[in-house]
């Protein structure tokens, strides 16, 4: 009977893979690139909801997808011939404490949508629960990594709508969060990435690629790379310092809310509809939410169901109005 051999049973590379690490620096200037477009928006030099959008939103997921990727081929390649714990607990606890370290920090920076489930808090439970996968036959892993992508299309319910379930991410809607990487589907990055390794461990690919010896050109992502956790703690103050900074010299154009709602209704629209229904669309949701007090709270980043269902319905107003302006024949 042919037997499925298990990370443990393959022979790990005897030298570290630095292209793993050239990979993860990538991964990490690209990061860094994503965080200063974010910081330029934030502080009022690009336009509101710019990095929330079109390429700017595929560059995070696919950012967040390969950072992820990369903790389930490391997770093999550090575990290949058996769990080392006292490395393992030590880096866990690392990422762990950065990751309670973002919550706090955010907590009281921007109370409205901190961190509560970011990046980190996924690497940290990805770690935990991608142990269970490391015994498992590579293309199994790689089925249940395709099925945890897919279950946000099909099981989402509002039994997840409950704060302390919002982290599994299978809630009807996405709460407010400046970096939100819930379990579904992301934890299946990380599976793809179990299940790759396992399958390149298998085909020896991994002592293929430790041989190969970058240039110098090399170094400076290997570096990153190598203290990636470090760099993803350092990189963001220093760069939203060095905006602030320049912000109180030149400090960019100041524009009322109403304006800058627009441009950001304008550009989260823009992603489905044409501009003629988009800018009428915008100018109606921003008349009927100016008629109570519904357009003040969505600035004091109220997340009451009974202003989201006044928003709702004021949205699905607003487009059967627009519609009915935009189709030949209709209401002018």
């Amino acid at each position: 009977m042919t037997m499925h051999p298990s990370t443990e049973q393959i022979q790990a590379p005897s030298r570290r893979v630095s292209v793993i690490d050239i990979a993860r620096g990538v991964a990490l200037v690209a990061m860094a690139i994503y965080h200063f477009a974010w910081d330029l928006e934030f502080f009022g030099y690009a336009d509101p909801g710019m990095t929330a959008y079109g390429n700017w939103k595929l560059f995070a997921r696919c950012i967040a997808s390969s950072f992820l990727f990369l903790v389930g081929v490391s997770l093999v390649l550090a575990h290949a011939k058996g769990i080392r714990w006292p490395g393992y607990f030590r880096r866990l606890a690392m990422v762990s404490a950065a990751a309670l370290a973002i919550t706090v920090a955010t907590w009281f920076a921007m109370p409205g949508t901190f961190i509560f489930f970011g990046i980190l808090h996924q690497i940290a439970l990805a770690s935990v629960l991608g142990l269970a996968f490391l015994r498992l036959p590579a293309l199994l892993t790689l089925v249940i990594a395709a099925a945890v992508i897919a279950a946000p299309n099909y099981l989402r319910s509002d039994a997840f709508n409950h704060p302390a379930l919002l982290w599994i991410g299978l809630s009807t809607f996405n709460p407010r969060s400046n970096d939100f990487v819930p379990v579904f589907p992301w934890f299946g990055a990380v599976l793809t990435g179990i299940g790759v390794a396992g399958l390149a461990l298998k085909a020896g690919l991994f002592e293929k690629l430790a041989r190969l010896q970058p240039g110098a050109w090399s170094r400076p992502l290997s570096f990153f790379g190598r203290h990636s956790l470090a760099f993803y703690l350092i990189h963001q103050p220093v760069m939203i310092s060095l905006v602030w900074a320049f912000a109180q010299i030149f400090p960019a154009p100041v524009e009322t809310r109403e304006v800058t709602f627009l441009k950001s209704c304008q550009r989260s629209c823009e992603q489905s509809r044409d501009t003629d229904f988009c800018s009428r669309y915008c100018v109606c949701m921003l008349d009927e939410l100016q008629k109570d007090d519904s357009f003040d709270r969505l600035y004091a980043a109220d997340q009451s169901p009974e202003l989201k269902a006044r928003v709702g319905q004021t949205a699905a107003m607003c487009s059967a109005n627009t519609d009915n302006q935009t189709i030949p024949g209709g209401a002018q």
